[in-house]
């Protein structure tokens, strides 16, 4: 997901996309350890979007302050 995209959610709008992102995170683990995930990069990829979620809701709560 891009950044641009995400600084234009709100507060509520990234809380849900975090949740989802890390219900996603959780299938992508169980198949790693089954072994069916073909691209390991996407778990990669998943940590980043939650990581720039993460970031984004705390610059926006600090910016309320």
């Amino acid at each position: 997901m891009k950044i641009g995209e995400l600084r234009e959610l709100s507060e509520e709008e990234l809380e849900s996309k975090e949740a989802e992102i890390k219900d996603q995170l959780f299938k992508l683990k169980f198949q790693h350890e089954l072994g069916q995930l073909e691209n390991a990069m996407k778990l990669k990829n998943i940590k980043k979007d939650i990581a720039r979620i993460k970031t984004i809701l705390r610059e926006k709560k600090e910016g309320k302050k």
